[in-house]
């Protein structure tokens, strides 16, 4: 078993992120993220999707997938083929007296604070999932009230000009 990142583009319609993520669940995986957004398009809506499986069962739900009457693209995502982001916004206990050392951790991660209360203090960043988690796990000593991400979000890697040293 495997992560494996889907790109699905759909037709904006209602009920049809509940159609592909039935899919997933009827055929017993678990779906670890699921981002969805618009495109390019309005009409047209993209899913971001990994999900734990083989080749093998990553393979029958896309024949699966393409059953669907609003499907317009799927697509498996290859790491190395594509750029693959994350957001996360951390919620971090901040008394004054341990400010600075958070802001010292946000701006080794290029990360940022987006908002400061009374005593806390919400970073974002963007980044790789292991980047990510890394900020997460160094953040976690200051004691974390909560945290949102994103999941995995992908696009694949523009054309690259290609050397004449043949």
């Amino acid at each position: 078993m495997k992560k494996h990142i889907l790109s699905v583009w759909v037709e904006n319609h209602a009920g049809v992120l509940s159609q592909v993520s039935g899919l997933f669940g009827e055929m017993g995986f678990n779906i670890d993220s699921l981002a969805v957004g618009v495109t390019e398009r309005f009409d047209i809506t993209r899913m971001t999707i990994v999900a734990d499986g083989t080749e093998e069962m990553m393979d029958a739900i896309i024949s699966k997938l393409h059953q669907i009457t609003n499907l317009v693209k799927v697509k498996k995502i290859t790491e190395g083929e594509a750029v693959l982001r994350e957001l996360a916004l951390i919620m971090v206990d901040a008394p004054e007296a341990r400010r600075s050392d958070i802001i010292h951790i946000v701006e080794i991660f290029r990360a940022q604070i987006v908002d400061v209360g009374y005593c806390t203090m919400t970073i974002e960043m963007s980044g790789e999932t292991d980047k990510i988690q890394a900020l997460e796990d160094l953040l976690h000593p200051f004691g974390i009230r909560e945290i949102v991400r994103t999941g995995t979000i992908a696009i694949d890697r523009g054309i690259r000009r290609q050397s004449n040293n043949a």
